[in-house]
């Protein structure tokens, strides 16, 4: 169970007394599974095989499917009590974005514990809900329970890459691992944020689509002395420019315009006499991921071109990172088009659906009586994910999906900022409260 204390001495030295969530999340931090994108990551095969014989020795039998060399996902099923209820897909990935230890207080893959906090990259994307996942089933079963339901665990590779060599892979390749599911939880949702003084869990019921392109300009190779007006990267730079920091308008969808009544009524205020933006900055550091949710973004995240000093280059590409509300996805392209000029050239690395389910249902109900149980003055809201989640490959297979990765958290904690973030951390009381609630789930829904 989450609260079994160890006590065993580590390679690395004396460790603090942990509960065994605590435990398994340092674990799975000390893999270094650094997904730098485009297939170029580090293996999560190590940290595939660690998942696979804990949920071996809790008498399962899980497979591991690599869709590449080192590039593992590990599933297994569980049997429920009601084999006639639609089973449930309960997932993490298992690998995260790099980390620049420089930039860090901590070594980003020692597993640090501190200050009541667990330290490194994965800390919040995703290896706690990794283990808050493996130790509320070892709980059900070690007391010789079963979940309410058939309940499929699956712990993706290549997430951070929008999971083409993991959820996607999966769910092209192998779907009868999901038979029978209807519904689906992973992560960024259940955590709790600050309302003045309120405190309430944001359920992930949507996240936005994603588009993920390259620019590219082109223009004439010259030396880099010459007057010069077909200069491909000075077209690139108008074209980034003119796209970073375009203004898109404020959109609400069903999940958001919620969203903004329930807070604007918990702090006092009539929604409709205030700007939705400016209600969600005036929540502080919770308004992270929700600001995002209101409306398209269009980072620039990597630019490209040249190869010497004095030599102007014929092309020069920039990568975009472009998320939407789902139902304005379509159009998005054409609109990016018109910002950046027709001479620039706009290609799709990766594109990816947009997800909006109903703050409502028979999950929806069980978890917002979870979290009533073991947090009563808690308030619990939708919110839709600026971001993606693996829900997006398993919707395909007509499984609707949502974020809830339970964690009780302090008022004062930037919790979006860790998100590929320095210094990522999650406070060791949050994963045992996340461990709970899971458990709870399982014996409910």
């Amino acid at each position: 169970m989450s609260d079994v204390q160890s006590t065993d001495p580590e390679s690395r030295g004396a460790e603090p007394v942990l509960s065994e969530t605590a435990r398994i999340a340092r674990d799975l931090i000390r893999f270094d599974t650094s997904n730098r994108g485009g297939g170029d990551a580090n293996p999560e095969r190590p940290a595939a095989d660690y998942v696979a014989a804990y949920l071996r020795d809790l008498g399962l039998d899980p497979v591991i499917i690599e869709s590449a060399p080192g590039r593992a996902s590990a599933i297994a099923r569980v049997q429920g009590a009601d084999p006639g209820l639609p089973a449930l897909v309960l997932h993490g990935h298992l690998d995260v974005v790099p980390a620049d230890a420089s930039n860090w207080s901590v070594d980003p893959f020692e597993g640090v514990v501190r200050d009541g906090m667990l330290w490194g990259r994965g800390a919040v994307d995703m290896k706690d809900m990794d283990a808050m996942i493996l130790t509320s089933v070892a709980e059900l079963l070690r007391a010789g329970e079963r979940p309410r339901r058939d309940v499929i665990l699956a712990f993706f590779s290549d997430e951070e890459n929008g999971g083409v060599y993991g959820s996607h892979h999966l769910v092209d390749a192998h779907p009868e691992l999901f038979a029978g599911a209807g519904t689906a939880i992973s992560e960024v949702g259940g955590y709790s944020i600050d309302l003045a003084g309120t405190r309430a869990y944001l359920v992930q019921t949507g996240e936005k689509a994603m588009d993920w392109i390259r620019l590219r300009a082109r223009g004439r190779a010259a030396h880099g002395s010459r007057v010069w007006h077909d200069n491909a990267v000075t077209r690139l730079a108008e074209a980034i420019a003119a796209l970073g920091r375009h203004e898109w308008p404020v959109v609400l969808c069903d999940t958001t315009r919620e969203l903004v009544d329930e807070i604007a009524a918990i702090l006092g205020q009539e929604p409709r006499q205030l700007d939705p933006e400016q209600l969600i900055l005036s929540i502080g550091p919770a308004a992270g991921f929700i600001q995002a949710s209101l409306r398209t973004t269009s980072n620039p995240t990597v630019l490209s071109a040249g190869y010497k000093h004095n030599v102007i280059p014929e092309t020069a590409e920039a990568l975009v990172d472009v998320r939407t509300l789902p139902a304005d996805q379509p159009g998005i392209l054409d609109e990016i088009q018109r910002i950046v000029g027709d001479d620039i050239e706009i290609e799709t690395v990766h594109s990816d659906i947009g997800l909006e389910a109903p703050f409502a249902g028979e999950l929806v109900e069980a978890v917002v009586a979870c979290l009533e149980r073991h947090d009563p003055e808690a308030r619990v809201l939708p919110y839709m994910l600026s971001g993606g989640t693996d829900n997006k490959a398993l919707a395909r297979l007509g499984i609707t999906g949502y974020g809830f990765a339970p964690l009780r958290l302090p008022a004062d904690l930037d919790f979006p900022g860790m998100f590929h973030g320095v210094d990522e951390r999650v406070p060791l009381d949050a994963l045992d409260f996340g461990h709970r609630v899971l458990v709870d789930l399982l014996r409910s829904y």
